[in-house]
């Protein structure tokens, strides 16, 4: 079923979330863990996010060091697949621009396809820590836009050298974009980025899932803006549980986000990272009864290392 079926299909918001895959070299055992601690409030998917080669040092015999590209999250296709498997819960891969060539994609969809996982989130993803700006693999995309344009081609039965498919097998993708209610970092102001969100929309994209946000008038700012512009999909808030004071520094620098005052205050009066994790906690369930509050078509938790902190939250809400 598509993630849009999936919203329009309950009469009240329910939720999905996101998880990373496991550490190359670590098992699969603690994902299912926190997949079991969520799964009794029936999320409606589980995002699996993709992550893209980055150039390490490794110590060689003869104690010297050896630059080499290693991926430390491989296998998103293989847990997307074994999470739809134990949970029969439909997986929503992440596929990216970053670190990954066109062919590399054309696998991935093909294996995609075979296994009968048909929902994606396009993203364009993080520069290589190493550059300075955004500079794609050889072959590769630059923007979501053309990545888009690639799962499009696979969707009415065309390979990259433009040869027809023989048959397709299984339902053709649905697939969803990112959004960013304070705009993206790279945007030189919100109605350019919205402008290239209505571009994608208008490419096929489904639905969008806002980055996170901590004041929800932002968002409620944003979908307005983006039905002015004509931009009609589901958008779907997503929304992250605060669970440590650095994040009072760390999630503005990273994330490109503001936190309010009443917030941030709030945290900077946390003697310890217990008292922050249980403000997260509070700021979060507000946040989320108030987007239900105003009829938002699900929400999306970036949950990663917060799980039982949406535990709690869904607890008090699903």
């Amino acid at each position: 079923m598509k993630v849009t079926e999936l919203i329009a299909h309950y009469s009240s918001p329910k939720f999905s979330f996101e998880v990373l895959p496991p550490l190359k070299g670590k098992g699969i055992s603690q994902l299912f863990k926190n997949i079991d601690s969520l799964k009794e409030f029936n999320p409606l998917y589980i995002n699996i996010t993709t992550h893209r080669s980055e150039m390490v040092y490794k110590s060689t015999p003869d104690g010297l060091f050896q630059k080499v590209t290693e991926r430390s999250r491989p296998g998103t296709v293989a847990v997307a697949a074994a999470i739809q498997q134990r949970y029969n819960i439909p997986a929503v891969p992440h596929i990216i621009c970053s670190g990954y060539s066109k062919m590399e994609t054309e696998y991935a969809l093909i294996d995609l396809n075979f296994l009968g996982i048909t929902n994606l989130l396009l993203l364009r993803g993080d520069k290589a820590k190493h550059d300075s700006r955004f500079i794609p693999n050889e072959n590769g995309h630059a923007h979501a836009s053309e990545l888009q344009l690639q799962v499009n081609d696979f969707n009415r039965g065309y390979f990259l050298d433009g040869t027809k498919m023989d048959i397709i097998t299984g339902e053709t993708f649905c697939y969803g974009v990112a959004g960013y209610p304070e705009k993206h970092e790279e945007a030189p102001n919100l109605d350019i980025d919205i402008h290239w969100l209505k571009h994608k929309v208008d490419s096929g994209a489904e639905y969008i899932v806002t980055q996170m946000f901590f004041d929800n008038q932002k968002y409620y700012d944003f979908v307005n803006q983006c039905r002015k512009a004509g931009i009609n999909v589901p958008i779907i808030p997503g929304i992250k549980p605060i669970t440590s004071v650095n994040q009072l520094t760390i999630l503005p620098k990273v994330f490109h986000v503001d936190l309010p005052s009443e917030l941030a205050n709030e945290l900077m009066n946390c003697k310890d990272d217990i008292m922050a994790k249980s403000l997260g906690v509070e700021w979060c369930t507000m946040q989320v009864q108030d987007l239900i509050a105003h009829g938002v078509p699900s929400v999306h938790f970036y949950s990663l290392n917060a799980t039982q902190s949406v535990k709690h939250v869904a607890s008090e809400i699903f």
